[in-house]
């Protein structure tokens, strides 16, 4: 009798404690949840309004990305430790739980997104034939706007996702094409060894490549009546202390191609070049973009956020010897001298209105004459590093060729 009333206790006991440890579990996942800021927020948010795909680094369960196939498979946001780690994509809250489409260009967010080049010009996929190229008449296409990609396949780490679909240019010329994305997360091993670094210390990582494909379903592509181009754009939470950097090569020519005037001279405290890179200033207060044409570009960029201690790279195809799509909103003598590489920081438009705010870190693929059936291919690595500032300062040297300190040091 003795022996049974114990084991009734000890099982009483362990019933408890369980009931315990989930009910700790259950509070630990809703404080996640509900703290601003965090990936286990954002993941809570938009699996409230779309169906996602949630990716884990095959060696790391705690580096996760998340993945909405609604918005053309783009990746949303990541984060390097966990549900209550850092959520590093810009998401745009308002316009998801609206619920409501609005003209011109709907800004979801998302720390890659893929796209269609070129933007401006005589060959715009943006622009109808004939409108003068003015911000009333800009209109990002359905198809890289509010289309949804299928599912093609998936599993913890990967998603592949596709479409076909028409598209037209300023100058009449119809495209049929077919869209393939593939997002995969990526290993420790793989960051170390595309990154050409040694060790990450204590640092937390989390990186995912994605592998972007256009096929030529119709009839030949030809310069004469304009070609597509991918193109691939982040958008970022901005600091005031966060500076983006743009490596370059000084040596194909005397002059660095930057084109620093997209929307304007920018004041000379937010720009500043020096002798192997461009900073400019992420606080998402002031319009200002930048390219870098493929002669200068070296096949990275990146941006160190002090506030948070979060250094972030982008890796991406490159091809000197080949066109690039030019995307300024006017007619151009030569339009595929364009850029490999865009930087903009978001600010206030001249009605007082502000879309983001947000920084953007962006590539583009070179372009070709594809005929029928050949297939334009443009890859694009994304890493987020932070925790040790000494492993983070290494990084930075490495890849970017500036350490922190010189980072941290142009614009105070």
């Amino acid at each position: 009798m003795m022996r049974t009333k114990s084991l009734t206790v000890v099982l009483m006991i362990g019933l408890v404690l369980s009931a315990c440890q989930k009910n700790a579990s259950n509070d630990q996942k809703k404080l996640e949840q509900n703290t601003k800021g965090s990936f286990g927020n954002d993941l809570a948010f938009l699996q409230n309004h779309k169906e996602v795909v949630v990716l884990m680094a095959p060696d790391n369960p705690e580096a996760k990305a998340v993945v909405v196939p609604a918005y053309q498979g783009r990746v949303m946001t990541s984060t390097a430790t966990g549900s209550g780690g850092n959520s590093y994509g810009w998401i745009n809250y308002d316009l998801i739980s609206s619920g409501v489409h609005q003209p011109h260009m709907n800004a979801f967010g998302g720390e890659e997104r893929f796209w269609l080049s070129p933007e401006g010009g005589q060959f715009s996929v943006y622009f109808k034939k004939g409108q003068a190229f003015s911000f009333e008449n800009w209109q990002t296409p359905a198809l890289i706007d509010t289309v949804a990609y299928q599912v093609a396949e998936s599993d913890n780490s990967s998603v592949a996702l596709t479409i076909d679909a028409t598209i037209t240019n300023y100058s009449g010329t119809d495209f049929q094409i077919k869209i393939d994305r593939k997002v995969s997360m990526l290993g420790q091993s793989s960051v170390l060894t595309s990154l050409d670094i040694k060790d990450l210390g204590k640092c937390k990582s989390v990186a995912y490549e994605t592998v972007n494909a256009v096929t030529n379903k119709g009839a030949a592509w030809t310069p004469e009546k304009g070609m597509l181009g991918i193109w691939l754009l982040g958008m970022f939470k901005p600091t005031d202390r966060t500076v983006i950097v743009a490596p370059f090569k000084s040596e194909h020519d005397t002059k660095p191609a930057i084109t620093d005037n997209y929307f304007g001279k920018i004041p000379a405290d937010r720009i500043a070049v020096r002798d192997s890179a461009l900073f400019l200033k992420a606080d998402g207060k002031f319009r200002s973009k930048i390219g870098i044409a493929p002669k200068s570009a070296k096949n990275v960029a990146g941006s160190y956020d002090a506030e948070k201690g979060v250094l972030t790279i982008i890796q991406y195809d490159m091809d000197r010897g080949e066109r690039y799509l030019k995307s300024s909103w006017e007619f151009h003598n030569d339009p595929y001298a364009g850029d490999v590489l865009n930087a903009y920081n978001d600010g206030k438009l001249d009605d007082g209105t502000q879309m983001g705010p947000f920084y953007e870190l962006e590539s583009n693929s070179s372009t070709r004459a594809l005929k029928t059936g050949e297939t334009l291919i443009h890859r694009q690595r994304t890493y987020h590093f932070e925790g040790d500032d000494v492993v983070l300062d290494v990084i930075a040297k490495k890849v970017l060729g500036v350490g922190l300190s010189e980072i941290m040091s142009v614009f105070e």
